[in-house]
């Protein structure tokens, strides 16, 4: 009688198949773990922003022209930056009737949604072909 070592080419191709779609679903679901960490980082960076720009309000009466303005000091060490795209955020101050500054959009490109905001009160773009669609203004999200 003849004993056989090994496995035959069905029992091979079903586990090469299970560990296929295993492979898969853990890269799928690294992917939109990425982007979701990312968009989160871009949420809490837009807050922080907000925040150093509230500061720079409450003691100046204004928002900066620019966020340049806002570092070094005490406000903030540096401008955060797109973490996908090294990117600046895009910040518009409004000019009050004064010509100081009083109010601002802050704006981010988000890759877990499909929504559209206008930014800067003009467009809805956010860089080169990318599209904004999360805002912030001293009033809180839009």
């Amino acid at each position: 009688m003849k004993i056989n070592k090994g496995f035959t080419l069905v029992e091979l191709l079903v586990v090469a198949t299970i560990i296929a779609i295993l492979a898969g679903i853990g890269v799928t679901s690294y992917i939109s773990l990425s982007r979701q960490s990312r968009d989160s980082r871009r949420k809490a960076d837009l807050e922080n922003l907000r925040s150093a720009l509230e500061m720079y309000r409450s003691e100046n009466n204004y928002y900066p022209l620019d966020l340049s303005e806002l570092i070094p000091s005490k406000y903030v060490n540096n401008v955060p930056v797109d973490p996908k795209t090294q990117a600046s955020y895009v910040y518009c101050p409004s000019p009050g009737v004064s010509g100081n500054q009083l109010n601002y959009d802050l704006c981010a490109s988000l890759e877990q949604t499909s929504n559209t905001t206008t930014c800067c009160s003009v467009s809805n773009s956010c860089g080169t072909g990318v599209t904004c669609n999360y805002k912030l203004t001293p009033l809180g999200e839009e």
